[in-house]
């Protein structure tokens, strides 16, 4: 699982699947499913949202917390079904969809943490329409990429392998290794957002308000829009829809 291209995120790859193993030892003999597992695993990504609303760093470091337990039993429910080889589509596909909420909730609740919703002062609704706009952008990205799934099998294609996502002009795969290469995009992924929003809650509590969360939540919904188009244009000129 460590040695796939893409599909495995690099915390997985550095410490999570080191500790799940430890925690599947723990299953595998129990009348626990793995489809269990992937509503579980898409509760605390949920939870992520009410937890960011906790003022201070105290909320800042449980939305930590509940990503963090969400991307734990990512990996569970997943070695758990290997290993017993109970396979089920309604597991992949509430992955999926746990997938999609736990990175919208985490920048839906970055937004509203920054309207300041139990401040003394007016609540300011931009700052959680431009953290809406962020979970937007991050839902149509991982759309994006689903469809060419549904438009492969709709078509009588086979899945499409990784080596199509090269786009055939030599200047848009240049630009897709650079952009790969700052990894920038990856700040509106659940994991990476919630870390971004500790480390601004940090800083916000040395300076007393919330100034640095709220251009967190402006360039998380500029990377969100950029990538999504990005995204889009590096389908459409790869060979993933050929």
């Amino acid at each position: 699982m460590k040695d796939r291209r893409s599909g495995e995120h690099w915390a997985g790859r550095l410490y999570m699947r080191e500790i799940s193993l430890r925690i599947d030892r723990h299953l595998v003999n129990t009348r626990v499913t793995p489809n269990q597992l992937t509503y579980l695993m898409t509760v605390f990504g949920v939870l992520a949202a009410p937890a960011l609303l906790v003022p201070g760093i105290p909320g800042a470091v449980l939305g930590v917390l509940m990503v963090q337990l969400y991307l734990l039993f990512d990996c569970v429910d997943g070695e758990l079904a290997r290993w017993r080889k109970q396979y089920s589509m309604t597991g992949v596909y509430v992955d999926r969809v746990g997938a999609y909420l736990c990175d919208a909730a985490v920048l839906v609740g970055f937004g509203m943490r920054a309207a300041d919703l139990w401040g003394t002062g007016r609540i300011d609704w931009l700052w959680a329409f431009l953290g809406t706009l962020a979970a937007l952008g991050a839902i149509l990205i991982k759309a994006e990429t689903d469809l060419v799934g549904v438009a492969r099998h709709q078509t009588g294609k086979p899945p499409v392998q990784e080596s199509a996502a090269e786009p055939r002009s030599s200047g848009m795969a240049l630009a897709r290794r650079a952009a790969a290469a700052l990894k920038f995009h990856r700040l509106i992924l659940g994991v990476e957002a919630s870390l971004l929003v500790l480390a601004l809650a940090v800083v916000d509590q040395i300076r007393g308000d919330l100034f640095f969360s709220r251009v967190g939540v402006a360039v998380l919904a500029g990377i969100a829009l950029l990538q999504t188009l990005l995204h889009l244009v590096s389908i459409l000129v790869s060979s993933r829809l050929k």
